[in-house]
């Protein structure tokens, strides 16, 4: 029974545990309806670099037309690593799952560490599995880099601050280079991010911590941070302009995207009270949060304050995105966590505090099942590589009436163009393409696209799910 108590308090066995749930359906192609589109976006650039060309500074897309798909995005490091493990295993839709899924768990282990240094074991043990059961449960097995990335923030966080405290001069700069090295991909993989190293700036106030380890500590950091400022604000418009495909959001002006949260306030605010620790969750967090306020719990108060600032800069940025997407709020989940797991801690019954906990983890994991189902009629759709196979060449270009959504381009493992029934229908449009390479049209009948006839043109296959025509 003793050995059983120990196994239970250790946050190492329920992080294991989160994992081995986690596997369940790993190996499902990326068609769950939560953001199969942002998965195959993923995934293309993954197989691109496998059967074209394997250059990390060119990534590709399939949706690009007749133009070759390079195109400015996130820097493809989750891509690249899909590709490296393909190129020894072969390619298969889930390797970025069971990528994502093992850094991301690494990642709880070192935002456990991270927070058992500055407070109780007590406020880490809650803290983490709040985070577990987060967002954070679904998305880390998705093949998308937000907790891919935060997972090395938090990581480079951890051993940054190992630097700031050790007194041991061989140890501290082993710990200050892969703070580096973590912080620089971290914010390659996912700029926002990058946000909370603003964390930093209440070290900068220690007064403790001496001023030549500090200016060590900002070269380092200036030298991590240069890689992603390269990335996002000289090569990916590069591409963009040099290969004429644009792609990758990054941003608008504060001015349009402060109306536009102002616009969708409650769609913003819940964001924070629901998508991130969900109802219950929420409500310990603001539990913790208004404690720290009243008994003036600086550590809290300065912490809350100074990310929340900096992460309203990317909130702002993003407008109506952050609104509209819930993949925009985990950045500040792990802080909400933290609150949270704080809030839990100051419960004076021990046992009421487990049970407040356990209802966060049942209701967050509750609420993110549907991640690990597949819709039937979606399924089917992973049959359109092999119908296109039997009649046309894997170089042929297609369209397919998915509208905005890649998905259907990802499965059918060819190149071309996703537009909506409205544009097929315009036949000005279609001879554009004609011209362009256009082989082949692929009507959707139920998933990602609604059908329309098109007589004018020759069927070549039809099935309940879609139909192909030849030009």
């Amino acid at each position: 029974m003793r050995i059983i108590k120990e196994i239970i308090k250790d946050i190492r066995f329920w992080i294991l545990l989160l994992f081995i749930v986690r596997l369940i359906g790993i190996s499902n192609p990326p068609l769950e309806v939560g953001h199969n589109w942002r998965q195959t976006t993923v995934t293309m650039v993954s197989r691109n670099f496998l059967e074209i060309d394997n250059n990390i500074l060119y990534p590709r897309i399939d949706i690009a037309g007749e133009k070759t798909g390079i195109t400015g995005m996130e820097f493809p490091l989750l891509n690249y690593t899909i590709y490296i493990v393909s190129k020894v295993f072969g390619y298969q839709h889930w390797f970025g799952r069971l990528i994502n899924l093992l850094i991301s768990s690494f990642g709880l282990w070192f935002f456990y560490r991270l927070i058992r240094k500055y407070f109780t074991e007590q406020v880490a043990f809650f803290s983490t599995i709040i985070l577990a059961v987060s967002i954070w449960f679904q998305f880390s097995r998705k093949i998308m880099p937000d907790t891919f990335s935060m997972s090395m923030i938090i990581a480079s966080i951890y051993f940054g601050s190992n630097y700031l405290d050790s007194t041991i001069r061989k140890y501290s700069l082993m710990q200050l280079t892969i703070y580096t090295i973590l912080m620089s991909l971290g914010i390659l993989s996912k700029l926002p991010s990058g946000f909370l190293l603003v964390v930093f700036l209440i070290f900068f106030f220690d007064k403790t911590i001496p001023i030549k380890r500090k200016i060590i500590f900002s070269i380092f950091s200036l030298i991590g941070i240069l890689p992603p400022v390269i990335w996002y604000y000289h090569w990916v418009p590069y591409l963009v302009d040099q290969y004429e495909f644009w792609h990758f959001f990054m941003g608008k002006s504060f001015a349009q995207g402060f109306r536009e949260i102002v616009q969708n306030l409650n769609e913003t605010l819940s964001k924070f009270y629901d998508t991130a620790l969900k109802f219950i969750g929420f409500g310990v967090f603001t539990y913790g949060l208004v404690y720290s306020f009243v008994k003036k719990d600086l550590k809290i108060c300065i912490l809350f304050v100074l990310t929340f600032i900096s992460f309203s800069v990317i909130i702002f940025k993003a407008g109506f995105t952050f609104s509209h997407h819930n993949y925009y709020i985990i950045p500040f989940v792990p802080i909400m966590a933290l609150i949270a797991g704080y809030g839990l801690s100051k419960i004076k019954h021990s046992k009421v505090a487990v049970i407040i906990l356990i209802a966060i983890s049942i209701e967050g994991i509750a609420n993110q099942l549907y991640d690990f189902r597949i819709k039937e009629h979606d399924k089917k759709i992973v049959n359109l590589e092999k119908d296109l196979d039997s009649v046309s060449h894997r170089d042929d270009l297609i369209l397919i009436n998915s509208g905005n959504f890649p998905t259907p381009m990802y499965f059918a493992h060819r190149k071309g163009w996703v537009v909506t029934n409205e544009q097929i229908e315009d036949g000005n449009y279609i001879k554009s393409l004609k011209i362009k390479g256009l082989k082949y049209i692929v009507i959707l009948k139920r998933s990602f696209g609604s059908e329309i006839l098109l007589t004018q043109y020759k069927k070549v296959l039809e099935n309940d799910d879609y139909c192909i025509y030849e030009l």
